[in-house]
């Protein structure tokens, strides 16, 4: 990690989990240096809410396993994993599709201490490590891009992002519209 940025893991991302669902950094090392990399070098200035950034990331591609794979009618390429406390299936890792696309969601650390999806015990974690930035999402697919999750769009909608609060009833649309399609394509995977 560089010496000016120093990034925290927000307490919501489950990528650098054992046992992933979704989305998971297979080569943390090498994928912390291109996140410090790219962090450093991103416009700030260009966020729509200030310090709440998306920033592709394609150097990572080969550091990050797909969250999605295409669905398979053979009962053996499924687990069964608890996940926001209900037991689902989901496609089994080896099946996921190659990524085409890796991207992160990075606050600066008061833009994430102002985040609504922040309680307290998460503030005194964040004020206790002192970065300059938490990760609070890494996003990868095998598609055009990643879309949000149907549970965090609507969490959004809910109060749960201060970048919701700005989208139009078009962008609002929008990205139903993305939500439904990758669900008809694609089958989240875990391990």
């Amino acid at each position: 990690m560089s010496k000016i940025s120093r990034i925290a893991l927000s307490d919501i991302v489950t990528a650098f989990n054992y046992r992933s669902i979704g989305t998971k950094v297979i080569d943390e090392q090498a994928f912390w240096e291109t996140l410090s990399e790219a962090v450093e070098a991103f416009d700030w200035s260009t966020c729509r809410v200030p310090g709440q950034a998306l920033i592709d990331l394609p150097e990572a591609i080969p550091f990050v396993s797909s969250g999605v794979g295409n669905p398979s009618d053979l009962a053996s390429a499924y687990v069964l994993r608890s996940y926001r406390g209900k037991v689902s299936a989901y496609l089994r890792r080896e099946y996921a599709a190659p990524m085409t696309h890796c991207s992160v969601v990075v606050y600066s650390k008061e833009a994430y201490l102002l985040d609504p999806d922040c309680d307290e015990a998460e503030r005194v974690r964040i004020e206790g490590a002192d970065p300059t930035h938490v990760l609070v999402a890494v996003l990868a697919t095998s598609g055009e891009k990643s879309v949000l999750s149907p549970y965090r769009f609507v969490k959004n909608l809910a109060g749960g992002n201060n970048e919701a609060l700005a989208w139009t009833a078009e962008e609002v649309r929008a990205k139903a519209r993305e939500i439904s399609e990758q669900l008809d394509r694609w089958d989240l995977v875990a391990d």
